[in-house]
């Protein structure tokens, strides 16, 4: 069986249709005989009705659908220079296939774009389909181009973060030392404890050390300095340590309820209790070094600008970065389609989305409380599946 057969049997893919409010039941598509895990295939009830925990999606009014419609129709463009020529980790499709929505894309009017995304493509629904959707934002911090009291450094890419071959036989991010081992790299208490000082990384300082926690979680961040001069920073690499919320840290505790750890909770308890600040953010090893955006931005993991209510960060081996996704959630905000332009660091598995809000207060609110339910469809070039799953 080809690699995207079983990614495709793995996933009980199933190819469907879509009216222009939501996606309407497919005829089923039997897969190849499943890789354990075994899997069902079922046919999809309409979005409304497909969860199993009684969450009902909230469906948009017809005339916002085609507003989502149309951003999504942008972003898709965008997409298309690097997606015809990326090779896709999921394996559902070609960099080929996708050469004739691009070329449709290209010419069509605003007006016609739900039309596009519901007549033009396959919908494909991943396992079940269950998608659990956060919301990310660009956030501004206060800073400084030179160094001042009480400020944190927004540091490069060390030149000795490499990838290397530990004595384990696995390979990642890390350094190595001066036996030649390949260790782990840095943690952030490392870091906050000097690790990379006086080595020339520094982009910047920002104000507030739980504002750049925050800008590495979101993954850009636009720095304004005193004069009213600023700076555009972007996700560049990232040390190689697992990734640990802090949110879950202080449910775990008791600290905050669950359900309750928003970005805002979070932020509201570290500004309370200041003694225990660093400590908290140093149990997540995980540290994100940035890049100096020239251009437009912020960018994203498919190095394409990102758009606010357009793009959502999605894992790449199981969805193709730049393809269309249509999500069916319980919170109107986030309901509707959306491009896969990005990824994250706790963005992992079929149905896990991040979705992009763009800057300034209200996009901070949204994202900060976006915590949705619902079921999430893949929008691919037509026959991709059906040629995937034909494949010996």
């Amino acid at each position: 069986m080809s690699f995207a057969s079983r990614a495709l049997a793995l996933a009980s893919a199933l190819l469907l249709a879509a009216c222009a409010a939501r996606p309407t039941p497919p005829p089923t598509v039997t897969p190849q005989p499943p890789v354990s895990p075994p899997v069902t295939p079922v046919t999809p009830p309409p979005p409304a009705n497909a969860l199993q925990a009684g969450v009902t999606p909230v469906p948009p009014a017809p005339t916002i659908y085609d507003v989502w419609a149309q951003r999504a129709l942008t972003a898709f463009r965008t997409s298309c220079p690097v997606l015809v020529r990326r090779q896709d980790q999921s394996g559902l499709a070609q960099a080929q296939d996708w050469m004739p929505l691009c070329v449709q894309a290209a010419s069509i009017a605003p007006e016609q774009a739900a039309a596009f995304f519901r007549d033009s493509f396959d919908w494909v629904r991943v396992g079940n389909g269950k998608a659990f959707a956060t919301g990310y934002y660009e956030p501004e911090i206060q800073g400084s181009r030179t160094p001042q009291p009480g400020y944190a450094p927004i540091y490069a890419v060390p030149s000795d973060l490499v990838r290397c071959t530990r004595p384990d036989g696995t390979t990642g991010r890390g350094r190595v030392d001066q036996t030649g081992t390949c260790v782990p790299y840095f943690s952030r208490a490392d870091i906050d404890n000097g690790a990379l000082a006086n080595r020339g990384l520094e982009i910047a300082w920002a104000a507030d050390p739980l504002d750049l926690f925050f800008a590495e979680i979101q993954g850009s961040a636009r720095v304004v300095f005193p004069d009213g001069s600023s700076m555009q920073i972007a996700y560049a690499n990232q040390n190689g340590l697992p990734y640990t919320p802090i949110g879950k840290v202080l449910r775990d505790q008791g600290i905050l309820p669950a359900g309750g750890a928003s970005m805002q909770a979070i932020k509201a308890w570290v500004r309370a209790n200041p003694d225990q600040a660093r400590a908290l953010m140093e149990q997540n090893a995980s540290y994100i070094f940035f890049r100096v955006l020239n251009g437009p931005g912020p960018v994203g993991a498919l190095n394409v600008p990102v758009t606010g209510h357009a793009t959502v960060a999605a894992d790449p081996k199981f969805v193709p970065l730049g393809a269309p996704v249509y999500l069916a959630v319980d919170r109107p905000e986030a309901y509707g389609l959306w491009v896969a332009q990005d990824t994250g660091g706790a963005i992992k598995g079929p149905n896990r989305f991040d979705t992009f809000w763009g800057s300034g207060p209200e996009a901070t609110q949204t994202a900060g409380g976006m915590a949705a339910n619902g079921v999430a469809y893949i929008l691919l070039p037509k026959g991709v599946a059906a040629r995937a799953l034909a494949q010996p």
